[in-house]
């Protein structure tokens, strides 16, 4: 990719990353960086360079927003692109935060939407209204899905979804994001089989881009193709809505190698900083 392009490719990825939160968040500046506060229930948000910002960013910065994340009692993160804002890793690691890096990988509008893999019989691809039956098990999913990372099959199966999507009643997920749904700003897929996620995500769309997020498939079901299926309803999805520019993060270089069979092609590094476990 030229110069010209990736700058303006990486440009309108920070316009998006700036205006997403903003649906469900409320904005507190701290010059280079700004910090998104979730308003109300649901995932918290992260701290991440102020759009437009083309200067240095300091350690005094990235403290000052972690004194205000532990005043709130939301987790000290943030979030950005290595390259875009190269300054802030030596500014997070100096405070004592640990970077972790993911490819960064763009479906440009060139590229052609691919037909989906076909799945085992019995296993249904597609999109969920805001009160599929299905919603509930899409949501847990993903806890279970991250809590083992790779791409290795886990034991975790159908019994510890099932106790997931208990442990989640009542929290309001499942509300919120039928909301989401409603109103466009969200779209969630999924690999169904008896009545079960197997595999699940979403893309949040933002005018003509978007961005997949939360790809997980129950440990118990990898190796079977269904993260690759799950995004490629996705990638049409977006498609069907105008989207232009479809792009994710990796979880790590093996995710990025399965994504790149899609057509996603790697333009940069996204950066996640957080405390030490």
């Amino acid at each position: 990719m030229e110069l010209d392009g990736r700058r303006e490719l990486l440009d309108r990825l920070e316009q998006y990353y700036d205006m997403v939160p903003r649906a469900g968040a409320r904005i507190e500046d701290f010059g280079p960086l700004t910090l998104f506060v979730r308003e109300g229930q649901g995932w918290p948000f992260y701290a991440r360079p102020a759009h437009g910002w083309s200067g240095a960013v300091s350690a005094d910065d990235v403290t000052r927003v972690r004194v205000r994340q532990r005043e709130l009692g939301i987790p000290e993160s943030f979030e950005w692109v290595a390259e875009t804002t190269p300054s802030l890793r030596d500014a997070a690691e100096a405070t004592g935060l640990v970077v972790h890096e993911h490819p960064l990988m763009v479906l440009g509008p060139e590229a052609p939407t691919r037909a989906v893999a076909e799945v085992a019989e019995g296993v249904v691809l597609r999109t969920l209204g805001p009160g599929d039956p299905v919603l509930p098990s899409a949501l847990a999913l993903p806890h279970l899905a991250f809590a083992e990372p790779g791409t290795r099959i886990g034991p975790a199966g159908v019994p510890e979804l099932d106790e997931a999507v208990r442990g989640h009643a009542g929290d309001g997920s499942v509300d919120r994001t039928a909301a989401r749904i409603l109103s466009g700003l969200t779209c969630v897929a999924a690999a169904v089989e008896d009545g079960r996620a197997l595999c699940a995500g979403q893309h949040q769309p933002v005018g003509t881009v978007s961005e997949i997020v939360g790809v997980g498939t129950l440990p118990a079901a990898r190796r079977r193709g269904l993260a690759l299926a799950v995004t490629a309803v996705l990638v049409a999805d977006a498609r069907s809505r105008g989207v232009e520019t479809v792009f994710l993060s990796a979880g790590d270089e093996d995710v990025a190698r399965i994504y790149a069979r899609l057509g996603f092609r790697r333009v940069a590094t996204a950066l996640i900083a957080e405390p030490a476990e």
